[in-house]
């Protein structure tokens, strides 16, 4: 497969992160059909991708003209049957591994000749392409969110996927500007594994009273030149994600990963971060 065939994409799920995604490869130029089953989720992901344009225009990042050419470009769709013309589908629903399981398996047959790549954060890649039809064709694709802001892009082969199509990937990663690294199908990949294990600790210091929430999160800005704070970012992630993450590495990994009773009882009072307007800070 060569990356120049590549001009239609599908995106199947319209959450933060497929908002993103659908707003970078608009904006470098692919045919995008962003699809979620709820039309609702679907008016809010194009608003959420317009808001981010615009303040890339009114930071001098992006122009107007490139604006609206972007979001002409964007299709929104409450069919999944879309993905049967798709040169590239990639999945962003949430991080279960039956729904993606299924999702990934319809996919893959309606348009078998299509690269299939899902976003997961830390599920078994290996486990979700033996679900597909042409699994040397699956991989993952791990973007980070705010996805127009941040550069690196981890992509995970699994075991079935063939050499050809990661450096499809890495080619796709360029086209979106994107920093990517390659990294084997293991339980947390690099980025999730050390992420989760510094957010967690995190938590776990604010539970004893070791520092404020904004304290903690300065040292790590301020002393490790981290661009947000460990306890910022799991508001922007969600508290929800982040505890279903870490159970899973609790499982496949071990008890280093155990979630903070903290981190539980925030998730079931609904406070999942920035996306329910309270979490470990409040969000207008």
């Amino acid at each position: 497969m060569s990356i120049v065939s590549i001009q239609r994409i599908v995106i199947i799920g319209a959450g933060t992160m497929g908002a993103g995604i659908s707003e970078v490869c608009a904006k470098a130029g692919f045919d995008v059909v962003l699809c979620d089953v709820n039309a609702a989720v679907l008016e809010r992901a194009m608003g959420r991708a317009e808001a981010s344009m615009a303040k890339a225009i009114a930071k001098g990042k992006l122009s107007t003209a490139d604006a609206e050419a972007a979001r002409a470009r964007i299709r929104l769709d409450t069919d999944t049957a879309s993905s049967e013309r798709a040169d590239l589908v990639i999945e962003a629903v949430p991080e279960l591994m039956d729904l993606k399981k299924q999702i990934l398996h319809e996919v893959s047959s309606r348009n078998p000749d299509a690269l299939v790549a899902s976003n997961t954060s830390s599920l078994s890649v290996t486990e979700l392409a033996a679900s597909c039809r042409n699994p040397a064709r699956v991989l993952g694709m791990h973007f980070f969110n705010p996805v127009p802001i941040m550069a690196l892009l981890e992509i995970v082969r699994a075991e079935q996927t063939d050499a050809t199509y990661i450096d499809a990937a890495l080619a796709f990663a360029g086209r979106i500007d994107k920093s990517p690294i390659v990294v084997r199908d293991i339980p947390g990949f690099a980025t999730s594994r050390l992420g989760v294990a510094i957010g967690l600790e995190a938590i776990r210091m604010l539970e004893q009273g070791v520092a404020s929430a904004e304290d903690i999160d300065r040292a790590m800005e301020l002393g490790y030149r981290h661009p947000m704070g460990p306890l910022r970012l799991t508001d922007l992630v969600g508290l929800d994600v982040r505890l279903s993450i870490a159970e899973y590495l609790t499982k496949e990994i071990g008890p280093q990963f155990s979630p903070p009773p903290l981190l539980r009882q925030k998730v079931r009072a609904g406070k999942l971060g920035k996306k329910t307007g309270q979490g470990f800070y409040t969000w207008e």
